[in-house]
């Protein structure tokens, strides 16, 4: 759970050091910087910045982290870890940002943790079924359904685009996480003729360009509340009813209502799913 919570804080700490880095290079930019190439020309003046090279560094000490976690406890806590990286976000813009938190968001940061706590005392060990070859090509065939998603996104109607966008990069996020316990063995030839690698390849990627889409181009809540539904509920029921994960004996309630209370709390805080500005 320690890698969990580690991968949490680190998301949730790099998306606010990566705001702090787009706000400056904002500013150092051409005051008419808003043509076609301009985000290209704004990620090139963040990369300067050594709080968005942190930024990015703590994203991959994260993942690390997160796969650590997924080989060592159930699929359900790690998910609530991950979501409850909003929190992060919201505790650390508040010191570094100066955004004014609400007495409902900061109940909210409370509620998140107390999931949290709830789900450590609850969770046992990973379910040590390796999943079946079924279960691999349909990873494998979710994560290219993610991508076709991601193809015919931006045609729905503008309200519909960023739920739908936002669940989508959730349940690609979410086969990545199945799949890292799909791959049990990493010498190259086991996982070249592993489904679950692609499927891990390709559900990360489709779902990280789902999201960039859906944060520019509708609700940033409403996009980020379906990203925290669809990476943690589905990949739950796989991890319970596929893998064999399974609770602490007589604690399955509490691990049910600490998944619950978490996610609940984290979609509370779902704005900060993008870095926050000075008016978040």
């Amino acid at each position: 759970m320690m890698c969990a919570l580690g991968a949490s804080v680190c998301f949730g700490t790099a998306t606010v050091l990566q705001a702090m880095a787009a706000r400056a290079a904002a500013d150092d930019g051409p005051g008419g910087d808003s043509g076609p190439g301009s985000g290209a020309a704004l990620l090139l003046r963040a990369l300067r910045q050594w709080r968005y090279l942190a930024g990015l560094a703590l994203d991959g000490v994260g993942f690390l982290l997160q796969i650590a976690a997924l080989r060592s406890i159930p699929i359900y806590a790690v998910g609530a870890a991950l979501a409850a990286s909003l929190a992060v976000t919201a505790v650390v813009a508040a010191r570094l940002l100066k955004v004014r938190l609400s007495r409902v968001e900061w109940g909210a940061v409370g509620v998140v943790c107390a999931g949290l706590a709830m789900l450590g005392l609850a969770s046992g060990t990973e379910g040590h079924q390796s999943g079946s070859t079924v279960l691999k090509y349909a990873m494998l065939a979710t994560a290219v359904a993610v991508l076709l998603l991601g193809l015919v996104g931006g045609r729905l109607p503008e309200r519909a685009r960023p739920l739908a966008l936002g669940l989508g990069a959730g349940f690609g996020f979410g086969v990545v996480e199945v799949a890292v316990r799909l791959i049990d063995d990493i010498a190259p030839g086991a996982l070249l003729s592993n489904p679950a690698t692609y499927a891990l390849l390709l559900g990360g990627g489709a779902a990280f360009l789902l999201l960039t889409s859906a944060l520019q181009r509708g609700s940033v809540t409403t996009a980020t509340a379906g990203l925290v539904i669809g990476e943690t509920i589905g990949p739950a029921l796989v991890g319970v009813v596929w893998l064999g994960d399974r609770t602490r004996p007589g604690l399955e309630w509490l691990a049910v209502l600490g998944f619950a209370v978490a996610v609940v709390g984290a979609l509370a805080l779902a704005r900060f799913g993008e870095a926050p500005g000075e008016d978040a």
